[in-house]
C-alpha cells in the first residue's frame, strides 16, 4: 500500500512512522513539503524510493497513492482536503479540519459529495480510556446521562505562545486547537447533537510589552523567566519553542470556558488553561446520571464510577495505549488501513469532525460577541 505524506512535521512524521509499523506492505511512496531536501537529509536511507515535492499540487498530479495523510498547519487542512476529496483519495485529516466557517461549510459540501472515507485523529475517544469510559456509559449503569463536566489544564500550554501556534491565523484559537478533541469525546459518549453554546475566553498570562519577534536567547530576562527556552534547557526541561510568550505579537487566549446544550435539553460545562503547570495537568471528565457519576482522567488513566443509591465505588486502572497520544494514533492509523484494504469506513467519522469544528467555531463566536450562538448548519 502506497501512502502519500502532505506536510511532514511532527504529526506527519508521527503518523507515517506507525502506519510502517502497522504493516509491512505499507510504503511511504511520496512526501510533499516545502522543507524536502531537510527532511530527504534527516530520513537518510529511508529517503530512498521516496519521491519528494515541493507543493501538494506536484505531488497529487504525479502520484495515485492508495492512502494520504494530511498534517499540515491547521489553516491549510481544508483546502488541501478539497483537493484530495476531489481525487476521491481515502485520508487521514488532522484536526481542526477546519479553522473557520466558510472553509468549514466548503470541506462539508466536499466531503458530502465525494463519498470519500476521512479518518480525523480524535485521540481521546480511540484510546482504551475513552473506550472503557463509552462502555460504562452505554451499559446503562450511569442510567441516562444528564449532565457533563469537564477540565483541561494543559501543562504544556506554552507550545501555543512560544512557536508558529501563537499565531493565531494558523491556528483559530484555542477551542480549535484543544477543545475540538474534547467536544467530540463528549459527543461520541452522549451519542447526542450539541444545539446551543455560550463561551468566553480571557488572555491574563501570556501578553505584555515585549517587542514583536524578541526570541528567548536575546532577552535580558533570558536566565530568570519561568518560559525562558534557555533556562528550560539548562535544566533539561522540555521546550516547545524559544519566542517570547510576553511580547506583543503572542496571539491566543490562556483560558476558556463553554456552556453547551445539547438536543434533549440536558448541557455540559467546559473549562481549559493553558498556564497549569505540573501536578496541577488534568483533562478530566464527568458524567452524571441519575443512577450513578463516571469520572475520569486521561492525566492518570483511571476510571471511577460512584453509585447515588449505594455507598459502592468502581474503580478501573485503564492501561495507557503505545504511542504519544495512549493508543489513538495508533487506531487511526489502522483506520485508514482498513478502509484501504477492507473498504471499512473511518472509526472517526468525518461527519463527527466536522460537528466538532462547528461548535468550536461557534464557541469562538460567542465568545468574542457574547451571545449564545445556535448550532446548526446554514440551511
Amino acid at each position: 500500500m502506497d501512502i502519500a505524506v502532505i506536510g511532514y512535521g511532527f504529526r506527519g512524521k508521527v503518523l507515517s512512522d506507525i502506519m510502517l509499523k502497522l504493516n509491512d506492505k505499507v510504503r511511504i511512496s511520496a512526501i510533499a513539503d516545502p522543507r524536502r531536501r531537510e527532511i530527504a537529509e534527516q530520513l537518510g536511507e529511508r529517503a530512498a524510493g521516496i519521491r519528494f515535492y515541493d507543493t501538494e499540487d506536484e505531488l497529487l498530479a504525479q502520484e495515485k497513492p492508495d492512502g494520504i495523510i494530511i498534517g499540515t498547519r491547521c489553516s491549510s487542512h481544508t483546502s488541501i482536503a478539497l483537493k484530495v476529496l476531489a481525487r476521491k483519495i481515502p485520508c487521514i485529516l488532522e484536526k481542526p479540519v477546519s479553522t473557520t466557517l466558510p472553509d468549514l461549510l466548503a470541506l462539508k459540501e466536499a466531503y458530502e459529495s465525494s463519498g470519500t472515507v476521512v479518518a480525523v485523529p480524535f485521540a481521546l475517544r480511540l484510546n482504551p480510556l475513552g473506550l472503557a469510559a463509552k462502555e460504562i456509559a452505554d451499559s446503562g449503569k450511569l442510567g441516562t446521562i444528564e449532565h457533563v463536566q469537564a477540565v483541561n489544564n494543559v501543562h504544556y500550554g506554552s507550545v501555543y505562545f512560544q512557536n508558529w501556534y501563537r499565531d493565531e491565523r494558523e491556528t483559530g484559537g484555542m477551542f480549535l486547537q484543544k477543545a475540538t478533541h474534547d467536544f467530540d469525546l463528549i459527543q461520541y459518549i452522549l451519542n447526542l447533537k450539541p444545539t446551543w453554546v455560550s463561551a468566553m475566553k480571557s488572555k491574563q498570562i501570556f501578553k505584555g510589552d515585549k517587542p514583536a519577534g524578541l526570541i528567548c536567547e536575546r532577552c535580558d530576562e533570558q536566565l530568570t523567566c519561568p518560559e525562558s527556552a534557555v533556562l528550560h534547557k539548562q535544566k533539561g526541561e522540555p521546550v516547545h519553542g524559544n519566542q517570547c510568550c510576553f511580547a506583543v505579537d503572542t496571539g491566543n487566549e490562556d483560558s476558556g470556558s463553554a456552556l453547551i446544550e445539547y438536543e434533549n435539553g440536558m448541557h455540559a460545562s467546559y473549562s481549559h488553561n493553558f498556564f497549569a503547570r505540573n501536578h496541577a495537568a488534568t483533562r478530566k471528565f464527568r458524567f452524571l446520571g441519575y443512577k450513578g457519576t463516571m469520572e475520569f482522567d486521561y492525566h492518570t488513566n483511571r476510571l471511577q464510577v460512584f453509585m447515588h443509591h449505594s455507598k459502592r465505588v468502581e474503580t478501573y486502572e485503564i492501561p495507557y495505549g503505545n504511542d504519544t497520544h495512549g493508543g489513538g494514533d495508533i487506531a487511526v492509523c489502522q483506520s485508514l488501513l482498513d478502509t484501504i484494504s477492507k473498504g471499512l469506513p473511518a472509526r472517526t467519522r468525518m461527519e463527527d469532525a466536522l460537528l466538532s469544528a462547528l461548535l468550536c467555531i461557534k464557541a469562538r463566536q460567542a465568545a468574542e460577541t457574547r451571545v449564545y450562538e445556535q448550532v446548526a448548519w446554514p440551511s
